[in-house]
């Protein structure tokens, strides 16, 4: 069963393309038609990708991975943070930090200061400083909260990427193309689908052509979430049940496997046939 369907992507106005010259040659087989100087996107294939991005980040929530969102235009910032919140995913919708991925170490370290700035603040001490120094120290903090808030639970690189247009952040693509992380972007007529491992072929200006799309992803996000929890819930039953089910009794297949030796017969003696004879440990004399 498809995640959306025609009518709900052509209600959102997600068919909407750019002008005809400013296209991008690489989307032509992802264009229906060209109407008043605008291409209009096939949405048979924008539903067809939009369920292969869901199914992989269903995929990728479930084995418990993060998955970071970027959207620094603004007719988008908005609608991810509130969709992508109670996800607990991070996302990015200021501007993107230059080097996040490629240098994710020195943001760690911005993500610290902003750390040690809240208890700093916390402190019955904070209020003993002079008061342009609490202005200064709290201005510092709403600076990095503004660029850090929502990555400061991402203590390693993402496991996949999602954009919305491309264009705008392409260096937040260049950086993951460079470290192999996966990235799913929106991608309009204008842009290269080549340069995305999952691109959705959509209208990526629209606020409810952005929120339709985004909201799919965020929906296969909360299933891999919820089936994570659900296997993490049965799986101490079923090893509780495993145990349960073992029997133990005194036969000699028990005795064997746990490595006793079998008592001897009436028969055998210390120096049976089947014993190796000792070496005898007293030397010769030469002739």
């Amino acid at each position: 069963m498809n995640r959306t369907n025609f009518d709900q992507l052509l209600e959102a106005g997600v068919h909407f393309g750019h002008l005809k010259r400013k296209w991008n040659p690489k989307m032509a087989s992802y264009i229906f038609m060209e109407k008043n100087g605008i291409h209009i996107i096939d949405l048979n294939k924008t539903v067809e990708k939009i369920d292969e991005a869901a199914a992989a980040l269903k995929q990728i929530a479930k084995s418990g991975k993060k998955i970071l969102f970027v959207a620094t235009k603004k007719q988008a910032k908005t609608i991810v943070a509130e969709l992508v919140t109670p996800t607990g995913m991070p996302y990015v919708t200021e501007r993107w930090p230059g080097g996040m991925l490629t240098n994710f170490a020195t943001i760690r370290k911005a993500v610290k200061k902003m750390s040690s700035i809240e208890r700093l603040m916390n402190d019955k001490t904070f209020e003993q400083i002079s008061k342009r120094e609490r202005l200064q120290i709290t201005r510092e903090k709403a600076n990095l909260e503004k660029n850090l808030g929502s990555i400061a639970d991402l203590t390693r690189l993402p496991a996949a990427v999602f954009v919305v247009d491309i264009l705008k952040e392409h260096i937040a693509i260049a950086e993951a193309k460079r470290l192999n992380i996966p990235t799913f972007a929106m991608v309009d007529t204008n842009a290269n689908p080549e340069l995305i491992d999952f691109p959705i072929p959509a209208n990526d200006d629209a606020s409810k052509s952005i929120t339709v799309i985004v909201e799919t992803m965020v929906k296969a996000i909360e299933e891999g979430l919820a089936e994570r929890k659900f296997d993490k819930d049965n799986t101490p039953e079923v090893e509780d049940e495993l145990e349960e089910g073992v029997t133990t009794d005194d036969s000699d297949d028990d005795d064997n496997k746990k490595g006793r030796r079998a008592p001897r017969g009436e028969g055998d003696s210390k120096d049976g046939a089947g014993r190796r004879p000792r070496r005898s440990t007293t030397p010769t004399k030469k002739k």
